[in-house]
């Protein structure tokens, strides 16, 4: 059996050097990140209430906020891990960061092959604790014991197949999920020739979650890129 292909990971890169973003964000990229920069910290902040993000790397010397405020604003409403990017020599500020609960640090000037490794070491670190058995969207539960899906307490009529694809996007919940990588995903089940359209199995799903399947709000089409599970729901 082929490896199977990882979990797109979504990166906040927070950083008002464009010159540094720019290098980061080209060799994260190379090794399979999708990153997001935002080059303030509002900037950033009003990305994490839009996007679901897998890690953040803060710089803590931003133009309009301090890094060490963005970080306790960020742990006051989201676990996601947080990498600091420091130049300042005092080692206080990296003792502060980490009181306020980043992940780890990393001193400027660094080595993106470092920054890879520290980000992908707090990836693991994530991906270590348990994992939710019912993924609850407003109205809308994902119990991936009982595979299946019940929408105001009541089961939805999935065969195995659709309710696979329904799991694979609700844990992707807020990214963008290509319909090759839905296939890929797909294969490792015990799956009957796939031969339909995947447009079709999602229209089926949504024949089953959605108040309009006409007009969805929770298996939204990225027109050109593929599906998005939303998120926030009702």
């Amino acid at each position: 059996m082929g490896a199977e292909r990882a979990m797109p990971r979504y990166v906040l890169l927070i950083e008002d050097d464009e010159r540094l973003a720019g290098m980061v964000t080209d060799y994260l990229g190379e090794s399979g990140f999708h990153v997001t920069h935002a080059g303030s910290g509002q900037a950033g902040l009003e990305a994490l209430g839009e996007y679901s993000f897998d890690a953040i790397v803060l710089d803590l010397m931003l133009p309009d906020m301090d890094g060490l405020e963005i970080c306790r604003i960020v742990r006051s409403s989201w676990a996601t891990p947080i990498l600091m990017l420091t130049a300042k020599g005092d080692p206080m500020d990296r003792v502060l960061g980490l009181e306020l609960g980043a992940d780890d640090y990393l001193p400027k000037p660094f080595e993106p092959r470092e920054l890879l490794a520290r980000l992908k070491a707090i990836l693991r670190r994530g991906r270590n604790g348990p994992e939710e058995d019912v993924l609850r969207f407003g109205r809308l539960e994902v119990d991936r014991n009982a595979m299946q899906a019940r929408l105001d307490g009541a089961p939805c009529a999935l065969t195995v197949h659709q309710y696979k694809l329904l799991e694979i996007l609700a844990r992707g919940a807020g990214r963008v999920l290509s319909r090759d990588y839905l296939m890929d995903q797909l294969k490792g089940s015990d799956l009957e020739a796939f031969d339909r359209s995947i447009d079709v199995h999602i229209s089926r799903i949504r024949a089953e979650i959605e108040d309009d399947p006409k007009h969805p709000q929770r298996v939204i089409t990225v027109r050109g890129a593929g599906y998005v599970f939303a998120r926030a729901q009702d």
